[in-house]
């Protein structure tokens, strides 16, 4: 939250917040009843907002939500009309207003799925529609509550934008009793909704009820909407959404995933309403969606699954073990050259059978490779053949022979052998299995190579096994 803190700091220039230092101290430490009221139950809404949009993320029905917070303004203005037309001035109740627009919200909802259900029209497109039908139906009735004589209707537009500020502690209890429903709910169908979530179909093989689990994720999705308008407004939809979308970039568990989206729901409702109550024009739920947008960026750049920063380091990773691997395999192969009966046979150097377990690495280690040969031998341009050795150098694969020549470390011997078996691996169940030409294997096999785990390498042994023994450096397939 710091770094968030920080973030707006550089958005809105510091005369924007409270003058008083001391007023900003009350804030950060809680001192005022309305600031804990407000952020207990922002930060209550945050949490709940985080698990219910967990499953709407993973249903591909993110947009639900934006359907329920849109299509509850004409039920907001239709229970006010009705009220104030049985009993003038009564047509404000919190209550009321919200049974309508949970009304509106459900008749949405079952709108879209009767357009999905018996008719072409695509899923975004019937979901497009009615939001559309829906909020412009609302925003005529609005425009008629705001001409009625009578000045009861002040305070309905925070159901557009929201007003965080307004909260009071009835409205806390009530989010509090949705948290807990809504908390019961996942974690007694925690295994029926993540079912349901990635894969409908094989639901409903195994039985499970689908119609009553998504009718069940459904009436979360309006009730966690519905009381959230006061707070957020129509930006609903950016608190069940934004919430789980960041925290997918930390995990791939459904579970630790569900916990993440919490948390982050929760701090962006506590971010957004501590600025809000420090900055005196700042409105309560754009800057809690701000705040969870602030989050997301960060969880996009630094999230330790799918982020930007964590994806391009292990791409740079990856770079230098492929390199590295290369490497190590053109040294094998121009010293196996080297010490092949067929070069020398009267050396005693040569080389039949090269056991990746073996102890005695000599005949690798003993000989050192020049630069030249390197960069003939891989067609690398002279600067990554550079790079490539100063990178094996440090990891201690090789080690410098003279001062252009270099040798392969016990280390790197063992390396070269493992990369140059499961390069020959590859490239004879490709000419044996694929029918690819010999003369042609050995690019195919670069690409693919560096990726071979040790089941798939078990499985080309078997496949192979009447050609190489199991724990030798085969010959080359194809000429050299």
């Amino acid at each position: 939250m710091v770094i968030v803190f920080v973030f707006f700091l550089f958005v809105f220039p510091t005369t924007t917040f409270a003058s008083d230092s001391n007023a900003i101290l009350r804030v950060l430490t809680l001192q005022d009843y309305n600031t804990r009221v407000v952020l207990l139950g922002t930060m209550l809404l945050g949490v709940t907002s985080g698990i219910v949009g967990t499953f709407m993320l993973l249903r591909r029905q993110a947009l639900i939500g934006d359907v329920v917070s849109h299509a509850a303004l004409p039920g907001v203005a239709i229970a006010f009309l009705i009220g104030e037309a049985f009993s003038p001035g009564s047509g404000r109740s919190l209550h009321w207003l919200l049974v309508g627009a949970a009304s509106t919200g459900l008749l949405a909802v079952v709108c879209v799925g009767i357009i999905r259900r018996f008719s072409v029209v695509k899923p975004d497109a019937a979901l497009a529609t009615v939001l559309g039908v829906f909020f412009g139906f609302g925003a005529v009735l609005f425009k008629t509550v705001q001409e009625l004589p009578s000045g009861n209707q002040a305070g309905l537009q925070q159901f557009i934008l929201g007003s965080a500020s307004t909260m009071i502690a009835a409205d806390v209890v009530m989010i509090a009793k949705a948290a807990a429903v809504v908390l019961v709910l996942s974690l007694l169908l925690l295994k029926e909704l993540s079912i349901l979530s990635f894969d409908e179909d094989f639901a409903a093989v195994q039985g499970w009820p689908v119609g009553l689990l998504d009718l069940g994720l459904t009436g979360l999705v309006v009730g966690i909407t519905v009381i959230g308008l006061e707070s957020v407004g129509i930006l609903m939809v950016a608190l069940l959404i934004t919430p789980p979308t960041a925290a997918r970039f930390w995990t791939d568990n459904f579970a630790k995933m569900t916990l993440v989206a919490a948390l982050i729901g929760g701090a962006s409702a506590t971010t957004g309403s501590l600025l809000s109550a420090m900055v005196p024009k700042l409105a309560g739920g754009p800057t809690i969606v701000l705040a969870g947008t602030a989050f997301f960026i960060l969880s996009m750049l630094f999230g330790t699954r799918r982020g930007i920063v964590h994806r391009w380091l292990q791409q740079i990773r990856n770079r230098r073990r492929i390199g590295r691997d290369d490497l190590v395999r053109a040294m094998y192969e121009i010293i196996e050259a080297r010490l092949s009966p067929a070069s020398d046979s009267s050396t005693g150097d040569s080389l039949p059978d090269c056991e990746i377990a073996r102890d005695d690495i000599d005949p690798f280690s003993r000989q050192a490779v020049e630069l030249a040969e390197l960069f003939r031998h891989r067609s690398w341009p002279l600067r990554r053949v550079k790079q490539t050795v100063a990178v094996a150098e440090r990891e201690g694969i090789i080690r410098m022979d003279s001062e252009t020549g270099w040798r392969l470390t016990k280390a790197g011997a063992t390396a070269a052998r493992r990369a140059v078996r499961n390069h020959r691996l590859w490239e004879m169940y490709l000419i044996s299995q694929a029918e690819i030409a010999p003369s042609h294997v050995d690019r195919d096999a670069d690409n693919i190579e560096h990726i071979l785990g040790p089941e798939i390498v078990e499985q080309l042994e078997s496949l192979v096994a009447s050609r190489v023994p199991r724990t030798s450096v085969p010959p080359s397939p194809h000429p050299v």
